[in-house]
């Protein structure tokens, strides 16, 4: 029998309170981030066009900082949250015996860097260990066997600025840092401590042996020249304030608060990153059913800057920022990518990455500005149960919105015993909110991996295999060989592999002469990684109306590696004088001749 996540007695437990607790719009909010687990501590990094979100994780029912993993969600649209579950924990320390609390990841050298504090288990003292992955994902390897510094403070961050010197900052309940090497796993001199200065940090009143309100956890970035720190300020409990400085190293000035003592957590943690035109901050909370001061959850706001550099004042909201464009149901997408989600959990999936498991009549999946054009036809899932099943609820609008489509789940023989199911769909059209509401009988009915629609009229996929997973057919190759590949796939099993490529232009290619319509906009989505090297690469459409062809760039450049996959995604409009005779849809690199893997590619 299927033992139960103990986070499923705390929903059921704590639901009618966060009814009680949150404003009557809470059915539609999207923070917190994630429901299935309680996070904290949020780094986010900018990554070739995408956020990813790295946390650490409350264990439930904690009733002190019980932590022993950290966790990985990535995003396009700061709506829709990929669950990539928790590629580093305590483990991946051998010199470790507790305490994996509040991290930071930099990129460098082509690798990622992920800096967080631990219990050395030979001192007893909290020291800085750095893991280091080959993917923003993971999985993450020690770097070093041993502590990178330790002087029994936390709360490691790192700025890399402009000349390329790096640098680590640290501290609770001082304020420390060291600069980096270029390796990114050494320093040069030695440990460094900030004066704290009621100038510098604020004056915090009745407290002579601290008496600045920095407490813990900066976040140190530069923007126009200048530099922030953004801090935890004045335990018990905390607000967000700031301070900023001419320089690295300082001297600091305090600037204010950025975010209120609000939230049900006595701390808080700050991140901010620039993405897709916006600025946004995140913090945790504890908003979700049985949150607290331990078990805390991860959300963000956007946000403008004010016209001097300075930060203006952030409140918690459920709402959370608006979508960043929309998203794509004509492409696979994976069950564990969702806005919101209510009583389901996520688990490693046989198949790779994550599914979605421990599904429960009434459970749902909330999929935010899903833009089904002209409408979809059928709904496709990939499933597998080692109960009786049940069905999948194809909503719009709400868990109990318009039904679409339903699709009914059998016994696949266990939990990890995949199939692909797929039902009719009439209705789904335009740009909606999607909920796959599941239902059944008692107990656990099914897992979910991933699921995908098919397009009727020209809302759908242009492309035909779009997926990969028929290997070769419907595309072609301008130059090289192209094959199906099983090595890496991006989703499913399969992906396609273009190598021996002589010359920049060459690329796989469809021809979409008989389905495009003049003056009419499109949507491209393909992700892409490199077979070695990081060349840019960039969706394009070759267009010959009346003996002359023209060339339009379907996505912007973005730099591919061999470490994971990257997302080209953009919009254009269509114009052509004269007759159309040939159009050809092709991923093409500005330079260099490197190998190109393709999935997942939609154009609509």
């Amino acid at each position: 029998m299927r033992s139960a996540p103990s986070r499923r007695l705390t929903w059921i437990m704590s639901v009618l309170c966060l009814m009680t607790l949150l404003p009557a719009t809470a059915a539609k909010a999207d923070n917190p981030i994630v429901q299935t687990i309680y996070t904290a501590d949020p780094a986010p990094l900018v990554h070739n066009g995408r956020v990813y979100l790295y946390t650490g994780h409350d264990e439930d029912s904690s009733t002190y900082f019980t932590m022993r993993d950290w966790r990985v969600y990535s995003s396009t649209d700061m709506a829709n949250w990929t669950d990539h579950g928790s590629p580093m924990s305590l483990a991946t320390f051998a010199w470790a015996d507790a305490n994996a609390w509040a991290g930071h990841v930099a990129y460098r050298n082509s690798k990622f860097y992920w800096y967080v504090p631990v219990r050395n288990r030979a001192t007893g003292g909290m020291a800085i260990g750095v893991a280091v992955g080959d993917s923003p994902t993971g999985p993450f390897r020690d770097a070093l066997g041993r502590p990178l510094v330790e002087n029994s403070e936390i709360d490691p961050n790192v700025l890399i600025d402009d000349n390329g010197q790096a640098y680590l900052y640290w501290g609770n309940p001082r304020l420390w840092y060291v600069r980096l090497n270029t390796d990114m796993i050494s320093y040069s001199g030695g440990l460094t401590q900030i004066p704290l200065t009621t100038a510098g940090f604020g004056t915090r009143n009745g407290n002579a042996g601290r008496p600045t309100l920095y407490e813990e956890g900066p976040w140190v970035f530069k923007r126009n020249g200048l530099y922030y720190n953004v801090f935890a300020a004045e335990c018990c409990s905390e607000f967000i304030g700031y301070s900023t400085a001419p320089s690295a190293t300082g001297p600091w000035t305090y600037r204010g608060t950025v975010m209120p003592r609000q939230g049900g957590s006595f701390t808080n943690h700050a991140g901010i990153i620039d993405y897709a035109g916006g600025s946004y901050f995140f913090y945790h909370n504890g908003a979700l059913p049985g949150g607290g001061g331990y078990t805390r959850s991860v959300s963000v706001e956007k946000f403008t800057y004010n016209g001097d550099g300075t930060i203006p004042a952030i409140n918690m909201t459920t709402a959370g920022p608006p979508q960043v464009g929309t998203l794509d149901p004509f492409v696979r997408q994976e069950a564990e990518t969702s806005a919101w989600s209510s009583g389901v959990e996520t688990e490693a999936s046989s198949e790779g990455g994550m599914n979605v498991g421990f599904i429960e009549n009434g459970d749902y999946v909330k999929v935010k500005g899903v833009a089904f054009g002209n409408g979809a036809t059928t709904f496709t899932a990939r499933v597998a149960s080692g109960a009786g099943g049940g069905r999948i609820e194809v909503r719009l609008g709400s868990a109990t919105g318009t039904l679409v489509g339903t699709c009914t789940v059998n016994g696949t023989g266990g939990w990890q015993s995949w199939t692909t199911v797929t039902c009719p769909v009439s209705g789904a059209t335009g740009t909606r909110d999607l909920y796959l509401r599941f239902a059944g009988g008692g107990g656990y009915l099914f897992n979910v991996n991933w699921w995908q629609f098919a397009g009727g009229g020209s809302g759908g996929n242009l492309l035909s295999n779009g997926t990969m997973e028929d290997g070769t057919t419907g595309w072609t190759s301008s130059g090289g060989t192209l094959s199906a590949a099983t090595n890496v796939a991006h989703g499913g099993s399969r992906s396609l592999l273009n190598s021996g490529r002589t010359a920049a232009w060459q690329g796989p290619h469809q021809n979409v002469t008989a389905q495009l319509t003049n003056g009419r906009s499109y949507t491209t989505s393909v992700w892409v990684r490199s077979q070695s090297g990081t060349p840019s690469a960039k969706a394009t459409l070759t267009l010959t109306a009346s003996g002359t062809t023209s060339y339009l760039q379907l996505t912007p450049a973005q730099t591919v590696n061999a470490n994971g996959w990257t997302q080209l995604t953009g919009a254009a409009t269509l114009s052509w004088t004269g007759t159309l005779t040939s159009a050809s849809f092709y991923v093409e690199t500005a330079a260099g001749t490197d190998g190109l893997y393709l999935d997942d590619a939609s154009f609509q």
